[in-house]
């Protein structure tokens, strides 16, 4: 039924909602009848202008709306563009005179899902034009979020490739393990990122960072400081020096001032016999022996972005045994709900570490590792936060791990 009062009549149990925007009440008072004789239910708000009509909008949201294209207030593809304005998704029939035509075609061909002329228009084509309409502006709504969906995908991709690179090696002489599981299942790619480097001297720079926060900016940020430290490593820039350029570029680079990131780097010597460890807020390492696993977490500084000004941060040499692997890794490893209350922590990390022993391969390990977490987490929602996890072991005279 016609309600001039703002509100739909629910009594005759509408089906589909529709508000006629129509200045002149013979033509309002033919499409009720129509409605009325219509195979399913209409519950119709009558707005006799546009201004009216953008009232009704801020109380209402229809189903439908059908337009008079001449109204007081707004003329033509005016009316239009002004109700799509006002209601922005709802599907929208314009409708013309007899010798508007014309009009009509050129209003669907702005976004228009359809048209009707007046004197011509009955109860099975009024109908017919609504359930149109709603069906065409939904496979619109349907094909704009699988194209923002897809769009979206190539995106994180590229990012994803950004932050987790094919490690630049220039020998068989170590032996890499990478992983990446991300903790929002459909949702935003975070900014967990690493790299490997070879140096012409030997030497294998190793780096895993994680910036704070998921979405495109903190993915692209860590693609920036991945970047950013490869170049400097590449130039033989020593890694305390990087770790304050790079901190310099976050400080510059960060969407909003409280962006901050965790960062280890480490230099596996030539010879296999020690390590050289930098760490500004970044969790431990293991570090799997022939006969042990132990944590590892060398003194270190800050996070980048934390302090007002840029500083050093300290390095720690550590002599290592030749066939001593490194697992490097974000917090998400550990960070995973074993229950309601409890995380799985540095130590229950540890712990399963220890349970799989040293002689097992650095896929098996590591891999072993993910799926464990994962089982823990599954049953409470999951991974809360993205996982990268790096294994880095100098291989034999023969290339073997």
């Amino acid at each position: 039924m016609l309600d001039t009062e703002g509100g739909f009549d629910r009594s005759e149990a509408a089906v589909v909602s529709l508000l006629l925007i129509e200045d002149d009440p013979g033509d309002a008072l033919l499409v009720e009848e129509m409605a009325s004789d219509a195979v399913i239910d209409f519950g119709i708000v009558w707005a006799r202008s546009l201004d009216e009509a953008r009232t009704r909008l801020g109380e209402i949201r229809p189903d439908c709306i059908v337009l008079d294209l001449n109204l007081p207030d707004a003329h033509g593809l005016d009316a239009l563009g002004a109700v799509q304005r006002y209601a922005s998704g709802v599907p929208v029939i314009v409708m013309t005179g007899l010798a508007e035509e014309q009009a009509g075609l050129t209003a669907v061909a702005e976004g228009a899902q359809d048209y009707l002329v007046k004197g011509v228009v009955d109860a099975e084509l009024l109908t017919r034009s609504v359930r149109y309409a709603i069906e065409r502006k939904r496979a619109e709504h349907a094909a704009a979020a699988l194209q923002a969906s897809e769009q979206r995908s190539r995106e994180n991709a590229r990012l994803e490739r950004g932050l987790l690179p094919v490690p630049l090696l220039r020998s068989d002489s170590i032996d890499v393990v990478t992983r990446y599981r991300t903790g929002r299942a459909g949702g935003l790619l975070g900014g967990d990122f690493y790299d490997v480097v070879e140096s012409g001297d030997g030497s294998v720079h190793v780096l895993i960072g994680d910036v704070c926060g998921h979405g495109a900016d903190e993915a692209a940020l860590g693609v920036g400081l991945r970047i950013a430290w490869r170049t400097m490593v590449l130039g033989g820039v020593d890694a305390e020096t990087a770790m304050s350029t790079l901190e310099q570029l976050l400080v510059a680079e960060r969407p909003r001032s409280h962006i901050f990131a965790t960062v280890t780097s480490v230099v596996l010597s030539a010879d296999h016999r020690s390590i050289e460890v930098v760490r500004a807020g970044h969790p431990g390492i293991l570090l799997r022996t022939p006969s042990d696993i132990r944590w590892l977490e060398v003194p270190g500084g800050p996070a980048l972005g934390l302090r007002k000004q840029s500083g050093t941060w300290q390095k720690t040499t550590l002599a290592v045994e030749e066939r001593t692997a490194l697992v490097l890794f974000t917090d998400g490893l550990f960070e995973a709900r074993v229950d309601e209350l409890d995380r799985l922590g540095e130590d229950g990390l540890l712990a399963y570490a220890r349970s799989l022993g040293s002689a097992c391969s650095g896929e098996k390990f590591v891999d072993s590792l993910i799926t464990h977490v994962e089982s823990l987490a599954a049953p409470h929602g999951g991974l809360s936060d993205d996982v990268a996890v790096l294994h880095v072991q100098w291989a034999d005279e023969n290339g073997r791990s």
